[in-house]
């Protein structure tokens, strides 16, 4: 359980943070990066969540939650660690990412195929969600470069990388079904 009493601690003032595991590292350091990244996308999830309804809000509620749930798998570098500590880290399952590809079908499935490339925009919904889209691929482009040098849960890069899928499929969803996708017409202005 989470008991926050006071919001500023001081601690960070010199420009560390500690993990999930309580190690202190740096705030630049690229696992803070990582999961900093994570946190940001949940902010522009809850923004798309002011043009959604119906079962696309449910949908980025329940993105939101995977997302905290992505940030305190990141915050724990402690792989191996044993899972009956006395707070055992929490780490994003194949299920969660299984649920994001029958999503992405169920949605693709109601979309004509792609005869272009997709300019982000359209609705407002649309838009939101592709730049939801890119913020998913800088947060899985940092966790695999993590996972270059230090311990990551394999399931949590393949979560942001089908999460990024999600939401382009979605967008398209936005844009009335894909017929109101803005498409790339290459060399247009030359």
């Amino acid at each position: 359980m989470v008991v926050l009493n006071k919001i500023y601690t001081r601690t960070g003032d010199g420009g560390d943070t500690a993990l999930g595991n309580g190690d202190r590292i740096a705030k630049n350091a690229l696992r803070v990066s990582a999961y900093g990244t994570s946190d940001e996308l949940n902010s522009f999830v809850g923004v798309a969540r002011l043009h959604a309804e119906g079962e696309t809000d449910t949908a980025l509620s329940r993105i939101q939650n995977d997302l905290f749930d992505l940030g305190a798998d990141l915050c724990r570098p402690d792989m191996d660690k044993d899972a009956s500590a006395e707070y055992p880290p929490l780490r994003m399952i194949d299920a969660q990412v299984d649920r994001l590809e029958a999503e992405i079908d169920a949605m693709n499935a109601h979309l004509s195929p792609l005869r272009s490339f997709i300019l982000p925009g359209g609705s407002a919904l649309a838009a939101q969600l592709h730049v939801c889209r890119t913020v998913s691929r800088r947060a899985e482009r940092l966790a695999v470069e993590l996972a270059a040098s230090e311990p990551v849960n394999t399931s949590a890069v393949k979560y942001l990388n089908r999460l990024s899928d999600w939401f382009f499929v979605a967008a398209r969803m936005a844009n009335d079904n894909g017929k109101a996708d803005v498409l790339w017409v290459p060399g247009a202005n030359r």
